[in-house]
Formats: C-alpha cells, structure tokens, sequence
C-alpha cells in the first residue's frame, strides 16, 4: 500500500506538533518550532475556513499513515451510518488493524505497526493478515503468528509488551499470552489524536 515516506520532521513542524509521538521529533520541535521552508519564520497558520479544515484532514492522514485514496474510502464507509459521521469517520481509523496493532503495543508506532502487519506477522481470530487497514471488530482476538513469535523483532519487543500497563479501555491485553481483543466500540473520549473531526466532514461535504 502506497503511503508517505517524506521527512517526518518537516510534517510535524507544519502542523506546530510531534503528531508522530517518537522523541526525536519533540527534540526537533524544541529547536525549530516554525513551519519548514524559506518563509517558515513568518508563516502563519491563521488560514480560511477551507484551508484549516484541509489542514485537519491532512493532519488526520498522517497520524494514521494513509493517503488521499484509502482516507476518502473509509469517510464514504461510514457518512451514511446513523450516528456522528465525524466520530465515526475516527472511530473506524481506531479499528484499522495496523492502529490496534500499535495501541496493543505489538508495535511502537504506527509505520512499525503497518509493516508488522505487511509482514504477516499477525493473526485476527486465528487467521493470518495481512491488511493493515483491516477493520477490526468487537470480540476479535489479535495474536502473534505462531511461526514468527520466536523471531528477533518480537524478541526484542516481548519485554515491552509484558510491561505495558496502559491500553485503550475497548481494548484488552493479555500481557503474558501477548495477545489482545477487542471489548469495545472506540468512543469520542477514547481518541488520543488532536484532530477536529467534524471540519473534516465539513471539508467533504463541500
């Protein structure tokens, strides 16, 4: 699946924060904390309407690693279902496996997420896949491909996995067997990202 490999730093310094979690980018912050570019200094994110709900969902897209194609896709998945599009358009970027993957600390980013799952390296109720924007459901049981738990990644990775002691509350951890389930339909209180859902709808809706 095609996705933005570009200078993460320059993406974080656009939007004025470490969107991508890892240390480095806060320690890049703390020095240039301006837009990139030869105008950075004196850029200003005081833009339109249109330009900051743009902003939004280009923000929203690479906190969740995805392109214009895929994003587009999982807005029309849920405009028509009853609820809170925008809620719902975050909700169903919450149950892309490669996000669950991260959130049960199988991974420790996002990208490290996608690839474990590229890899084949996970098991949704059993099954190998290997399609990082797999929407997970309530009740499946994420684990460890048997033929890759013993393997240097996931070596390395065990210790952290063990002594995690936060996960999201629709998810659960079984920290020993690493393996996780879903318990939950992710809600508004449960997303960690910084992004307005509802300017993102607004910009579709144009």
């Amino acid at each position: 699946m095609a996705r933005y490999t570009g200078p993460k730093a320059r993406i974080c310094r656009r939007f004025g924060e470490n969107i991508y979690g890892t240390e480095k980018y806060d320690r890049i912050l703390s020095r240039k904390n301006y837009a990139p570019g030869v105008h950075g200094k004196s850029f200003s994110r005081n833009k339109s309407e249109y330009g900051k709900q743009l902003l939004m969902k280009q923000k929203a897209k690479y906190i969740y690693g995805i392109l214009e194609k895929q994003f587009r896709k999982h807005y029309d998945d849920v405009k028509n279902r009853p609820g809170v599009t925008g809620d719902l358009l975050l909700a169903r970027l919450e149950q892309r496996l490669d996000n669950v993957v991260y959130k049960l600390g199988f991974a420790q980013t996002r990208p490290q997420a996608r690839q474990v799952v590229n890899h084949s390296m996970i098991h949704v109720n059993g099954k190998k896949m290997s399609i990082p924007s797999y929407e997970v459901k309530v009740g499946d049981e994420i684990t460890i491909n048997p033929t890759k738990k013993d393997n240097g990644y996931f070596k390395n990775q065990e210790q952290f996995i063990v002594n995690k002691k936060y996960v999201a509350k629709w998810l659960l951890l079984d920290n020993k067997a690493m393996s996780g389930k879903m318990v939950a339909l992710p809600k508004k209180d449960d997303f960690d990202a910084n992004i307005n859902a509802q300017a993102i709808v607004e910009f579709y809706s144009k």
